[in-house]
């Protein structure tokens, strides 16, 4: 039986192994990629760390995912062997339960996360549902695409469906994985984009993903600084850490919205006389459905928005998590296959 190499951990906060798996066939409504990149996310360390309920191990995480459809498992219509792809964190629906019914696929009350409640894209061929995948143009190489599949959807579709208008102030909070691709997606859906960050010598390249202006919290408040151009209609969070978000409500405009993307683990303290008076909300959100991925990876070909990536071979995937995981990947570790 032929074999393939896959990154795994074998228990919660276990060290990473590379082992030799026989390769997968696809079941019923799967099918089989043959991965060509997959980058890492932060929230990797949900499997990784045992952190996700009911995880079962040993597990590959990786949701991250860009390759080409090799195998096709019964009743699955709307692919093609051969054909590019991506699978991101959404990793099916139920199709059944009232979200789905309602079209809510991203909220499926019984949804799968790629890498969580299936093995990911730490391997050479991995299985995903055929509701999961999404199509890849040509345009853009498996290694700038994979990134894409989280990072990209997660600040696109946040921003798509903001509630901000162009021509509105869109604060873009942290310049790492996140934040560098959200600063590019607001400049082109036509956003007056501000970037928030820490230290003065991040304002060249920011200015070069496109944003209008950048704040450096160590020498700035960011509440004054926005209020000098009318608040945010919406500040965009995407760097993980709780006491850098909490005082971001404060710079939102009435009626505007702090949208969470970054997850920190702990809690952070907000006014609700900031909220009631103002009439501010904070509103999460969760990436999207493999069609919200095609949808993020066709207006970055059209709009020449792409991921800032450092590749690495699957024998490096501990050297790769780390940079990740110690915030010194410039911006987003990717693993390829096949080097």
């Amino acid at each position: 039986m032929a074999s393939m190499r896959v990154a795994q951990v074998s228990r919660p906060g276990g060290d990473w192994e590379l082992v030799e798996r026989p390769i997968p066939e696809p079941g019923d409504h799967q099918v089989r990629i043959k991965v060509e990149a997959c980058g890492i996310c932060h929230s990797d360390v949900l499997t990784k760390d045992g952190l996700w309920p009911g995880l079962q191990y040993p597990r590959i995480p990786g949701h991250e995912v860009a390759g080409v459809i090799d195998a096709l498992g019964s009743n699955v219509s709307n692919w093609k062997v051969g054909q590019r792809v991506g699978v991101g964190w959404h990793g099916g629906h139920c199709f059944v339960c009232n979200q789905c019914r309602r079209g809510n696929f991203i909220l499926c009350e019984n949804g799968k996360v790629t890498g969580i409640s299936f093995d990911g894209g730490y391997e050479e061929y991995m299985i995903a549902p055929a509701e999961a995948v999404a199509a890849m143009p040509d345009e853009l190489s498996a290694a700038d695409a994979a990134p894409l599949m989280c990072a990209g959807i997660t600040v696109f579709n946040a921003l798509r469906n903001s509630g901000a208008q162009a021509g509105d102030v869109v604060a873009v909070q942290g310049i790492g994985g996140l934040g560098h691709l959200g600063i590019q997606y607001s400049r082109q859906m036509g956003f007056r984009t501000v970037a928030i960050g820490r230290r003065s010598d991040k304002e060249p390249l920011v200015k070069k993903l496109g944003a209008h202006a950048y704040i450096d919290t160590d020498t700035q408040n960011v509440t004054t600084e926005l209020a000098k151009l009318g608040g945010a209609r919406v500040v965009l969070a995407t760097a993980p850490d709780a006491k850098s978000m909490a005082p971001l409500i404060e710079a939102v405009a009435p009626a505007g919205k702090l949208l969470v993307v970054g997850a920190p683990l702990e809690p952070f303290p907000v006014s609700a006389l900031t909220l009631i008076t103002g009439m501010r909300s904070i509103q999460g959100w969760a990436s999207g459905t493999a069609k919200d991925s095609e949808d993020t990876l066709n207006f970055s070909v059209l709009s020449g928005v792409r991921p800032m990536i450092e590749t690495f071979p699957l024998a490096q995937v501990g050297e790769a998590y780390e940079k990740m995981l110690t915030g010194k990947a410039r911006f987003r570790a990717v693993i390829t296959m096949g080097s």
